[in-house]
């Protein structure tokens, strides 16, 4: 990276420092734009660029037209025929927060004379921009934005993607649509998933997992990646209807049969917009692909023509940029953390750096594989990647910056307990497991998982409790918990009376808990709530599903035959069998259910003793809130299609292998759009395949 220039420097300085950037970002957008292969997060790659046109806009006598930091995208690679744009694919100008997104819109009122204005925002989908092209209604030409002027001809991959029409009825002569191929999140965590088991570098991200697909010179390798498109706004165009708004051309765009974003919405007042903004940060997660921000636009065509572009964007249209979910620090070492099955995970300990909403100080490294696939090392500067409520990881290193004397890291012979015990790695598996079931690492994480929200919620149990709880031989399992005394709480650092009451309290509150809580608690290998909330709606307690055969259990909707035996072994474990005795000698009680509504709050039982298995974004439900649907009206939702399914609902971003095995065993799949009217009735749509 370029040194950052002090206040006070000379004219050389600025002009050397503007140089600098110039050669730093052309080098990232070749990285970014035709290469796919970014090196440094975007939040890096716009800080950069900001930088570089501020300073060119505050020192004129050292701009260019040719600037980095004034031109589009990257130039066109030569794999492919280069096609020149009827009307150049701009960029848009930034706003990195709400004062810069208001600045904006004090602008656009200024220049229209304080006309009343009608913004439009759409979601800024992280993907791939492309124009495609028709002629008498017949797609002939889809091109990349390339440089704004000229993009490469990916023709024959775009024909692969199955929501753009190959034809369009009732089209003009000519009429260019322009949009965003993306890579649902679902398709790109399959891929991943594929890629961890075949011990294979995993992609990036969406985004470039994209872009990478488009630019497949075998066609049916991108037909195999499942693309989406988004459409939003026209190009050239020659004949057809004339449209006074934004929102008008997104109707005609649709009615000709291209998908459009269903988030689009139009404000009157420019507070709205900025609430729409803010809104969408908190929202991006429950999508079924990703955004990076939210693009707003005037709607009245005739106003953006009197607002115009810029050199390199258009005046009428900005995009609010979300606070970055990738940023970049130093790596500092990796260690190794031990899970409550033995399992390890090597995890980053970097310099601490504000990402997404909170500081990251440690992030995970999956397995010895992706460390080594990844090959980041002690001392290097790396990207680091939050999302939401996801644990943060480190995607890579950026290897320009490498420190000469970093070495690979290799990964440990031992467990770091007092036990010293041997970490161990079977053929044919991607992890490695330390071996001593008395390992202090895998007693704690026990603890800590039976006290999680997703198990049996125990507030004020976390790590730091657990372990001086532990550390003072207090607790030696699960079942030691509800010994614990007040004073015995209160002798530990950090706590006072009132505290340690708290804490107690919040225990016995734990002895009564819901069943299928109880039994995610255990942390038995593949179940979890999903699965002990299916179990605890067959049998009446915990200890009911752990005394039925493999054979019974199997016959659970969503179960099968590897958790039913992972069930089965691990009752066959005396020690278990043991601990839940002592855990009902302690007052825990194993057959809570919830508490049935009333008849006259009990919903129509429409969907009872069915399985319907949701896969993709449900509009107005989040993915909880889709199977809890299902549940109200006696069903359920398992993760996965079996037989069993009595039907698939389909939303945008929706697996790929769950159609394709849906299709194959002849389960009805369901669109999304008619998910109520199935809530309701209990019947399949007549558009059910």
């Amino acid at each position: 990276m370029a040194e950052e220039i002090s206040p006070g420097a000379s004219p050389e300085d600025v002009q050397g420092r503007i140089e600098g950037l110039r050669n730093v970002v052309a080098r990232h957008n070749v990285l970014y734009y035709e290469q796919d292969s970014p090196e440094i997060p975007d939040s890096e790659y716009d800080v950069l660029v900001n930088e570089l046109r501020s300073l060119e806009e505050q020192f004129p006598q050292f701009a260019k037209a040719t600037s980095s930091g004034q031109t589009v995208g990257g130039a066109p690679s030569a794999t492919f025929s280069p096609v020149q744009h009827a009307i150049p694919m701009t960029s848009l100008d930034n706003a990195m927060d709400v004062e810069e997104l208001r600045a904006w819109g004090d602008r656009v009122q200024k220049s229209l004379d304080g006309e009343s204005v009608r913004f439009v925002c759409e979601l800024k989908i992280d993907g791939l921009a492309m124009s495609i092209r028709y002629v008498n209604g017949e797609m002939v030409t889809a091109a990349t934005r390339g440089d704004g002027r000229v993009g490469e001809d990916v023709t024959a991959n775009v024909r692969t993607i199955s929501v753009i029409p190959q034809q369009l009825a009732g089209a003009p002569p000519v009429i260019e649509v322009r949009g965003e191929v993306y890579m649902p999140r679902e398709v790109f965590d399959e891929l991943n998933t594929e890629a961890a088991r075949a011990g294979e570098r995993e992609l990036v991200n969406p985004r470039n997992a994209a872009a990478g697909s488009l630019r497949q010179k075998d066609s049916s390798v991108t037909a195999r990646r499942k693309l989406a498109f988004w459409a939003y706004q026209i190009g050239d165009r020659q004949g057809g209807p004339q449209h006074a708004t934004h929102e008008e051309a997104l109707g005609y765009i649709a009615d000709l049969g291209f998908p459009v974003n269903p988030e689009v919405t139009g404000f009157e007042s420019f507070d709205d917009v900025v609430t729409f903004c803010q809104a969408a940060i908190n929202r991006r997660h429950e999508l079924g692909y990703d955004v990076d921000g939210v693009v707003i636009k005037v709607d009245d065509l005739g106003q953006r023509e009197e607002l115009g572009f810029t050199s390199r964007a258009p005046r009428w249209a900005i995009a609010f940029k979300f606070p970055p979910e990738e940023r970049l620090t130093a790596l500092l070492d990796i260690r190794v953390s031990v899970g409550r099955t033995g399992r390890t995970t090597p995890y980053a300990v970097l310099e601490p750096v504000f990402v997404d909403g909170s500081t990251v100080s440690m992030a995970t490294l999956h397995n010895e594989d992706q460390v080594r696939i990844k090959d980041v090392r002690p001392g290097d500067t790396v990207i680091v990647r939050k999302a939401g409520d996801v644990i943060p990881e480190v995607v890579g290193p950026v290897l320009s910056e490498r420190p000469p004397e970093a070495r690979p890291w290799s990964f440990p012979k031992h467990c770091e307990c007092p036990l010293q015990s041997e970490f161990v790695r079977l053929d044919g598996e991607a992890d490695t497991r330390c071996v001593e079931s008395k390992c202090p690492f895998q007693r704690d994480q026990k603890l800590m998982y039976w006290a999680s929200r997703g198990a049996m919620d125990i507030e004020g149990l976390g790590e730091r409790t657990v372990v001086q709880l532990t550390e003072r031989d207090l607790v030696r399992d699960v079942a030691g918990l509800y010994q614990l005394t007040v004073d015995e709480v209160e002798a530990l650092e950090g706590f006072a009376r009132p505290s340690a009451e708290k804490l107690i309290t919040a225990i016995d509150e734990s002895r009564r808990q819901l069943a299928w809580r109880v039994l995610t608690g255990f942390g038995i290998k593949h179940v979890g709530p999903t699965v002990a909330q299916s179990l605890l709606s067959r049998y009446e307690s915990v200890r009911k599903v752990f005394e039925a055969s493999q054979a019974e259990l199997s016959l659970v909707d969503g179960i099968g035959a590897v958790i039913a035996q992972s069930i089965s072994r691990w009752w066959e474990n005396s020690e278990n069998r043991n601990l839940v005795d002592r855990l009902e000698a302690g007052g825990v009680v194993l057959d809570i259910h919830e508490a049935r509504p009333s008849a006259d709050e009990m919903l129509e039982q429409t969907l009872e003793g069915r399985a319907v298995v949701i896969t993709g974004t449900v509009p107005g439900y989040n993915r909880d809130e889709a199977a809890s649907a299902v549940a109200a009206r006696g069903g359920a939702s398992p993760g996965s299609v079996s037989k069993k399914t009595f039907a698939l609902v389909v939303g945008e971003g929706a697996g790929a292998s769950k159609l394709t095995k849906a299709e194959s065993l002849g389960i009805p799949i369901i669109a999304a759009g008619d998910f109520e009217q199935f809530l309701a009735s209990g019947q399949l749509p007549k558009n059910a395949d």
